[in-house]
């Protein structure tokens, strides 16, 4: 198996729970999932009769007309949304070699897996909050097993003004953390998007935050158990961001509860784990 890593790679990441590898994915398999996209929005407006006056396309400009659409029709962007993890190039990555060689070399004697549910096409929107991921760890909403790790990568620019994700380094350590349901902004958030870590501010105000700027083509590795959050995305365009989310057959966590997904799955995270939710 290829290695991928130094030896300062793997010590940085063990240390923060979080590592920037910068462009570690090919400029052509980036740009046929976002050729991809392009086309599904084209499919989306040909099916509800909008006219296509996208023009020729233009990579730096390839999601063109998905936010006039959902401007007429915000479920339109959600059928987008579902659509766009179907995309062969999307899939290819999703299962890309690279990524079981990195767990592997960050989690030694680990057994890779990929999480179903777990790897999408994140779409987040200027000012809309209901999506919006807050503070969280991903094995709450993601099960598998607690040792795990989320491949993020962007597929625009993110600038200040789209939101960068923030990262809470080295907040990993503090292990599995208690939830409870919540929608603060009121927005109407449900599953997933509804889980809080309680007293999050008291799990918070330890730890410095990072939001690093990222483009096409760059990695960034996050632990299950890191604290993190979607940026506010304040532009005139929607942040897209791909995800793969892998697990560690091998954790006996998981194995205890037989590797479930959580709410992508339909299984509510307080079954599996009642002793981590906590009613408000």
């Amino acid at each position: 198996m290829n290695k991928y890593l130094r030896s300062e790679q793997i010590t940085e990441f063990e240390r923060n729970g979080v590592l920037i590898i910068r462009d570690f994915y090919d400029e052509c398999d980036i740009g046929a999932v976002q050729r991809g996209i392009h086309d599904v929005i084209g499919q989306v407006m040909l099916k509800y009769g909008i006219t296509d006056l996208r023009g020729a396309y233009d990579p730096s400009e390839f999601d063109k007309g998905y936010l006039d659409l959902i401007k007429i029709n915000r479920s339109w962007g959600g059928e987008i949304y579902d659509a766009v993890k179907q995309i062969p190039a999307f899939m290819r990555l999703v299962a890309h070699p690279r990524h079981e060689s990195l767990f592997a070399e960050l989690r030694q004697g680990s057994i890779p897996g990929i999480a179903a549910g777990g790897y999408g096409i994140r779409i987040d929107c200027p000012f809309e909050d209901k999506y919006r991921a807050m503070w969280h760890q991903e094995y709450p909403a993601q099960l598998r097993s607690v040792d795990g790790l989320v491949f993020w990568s962007p597929l625009v620019d993110v600038t200040e003004a789209l939101g960068p994700v923030v990262f809470c380094p080295e907040s990993h350590k503090l292990g599995p953390l208690p939830v409870c349901h919540a929608d603060p902004e009121g927005t109407g958030r449900s599953g997933a998007y509804a889980l809080m870590i309680k007293d999050e501010q008291r799990h918070l105000e330890p730890y410095s935050k990072i939001a690093p700027l990222t483009s096409p083509g760059d990695l960034v590795i996050i632990d299950f158990m890191l604290l993190h959050c979607s940026g506010y995305n304040k532009s005139d365009r929607a942040r897209w961001s791909m995800q793969f989310r892998y697990f560690n057959f091998a954790d006996p966590v998981g194995r205890s509860h037989g590797w479930k997904g959580s709410y992508a799955a339909g299984v509510d995270f307080r079954a599996v784990h009642p002793e981590l939710f906590h009613a408000e």
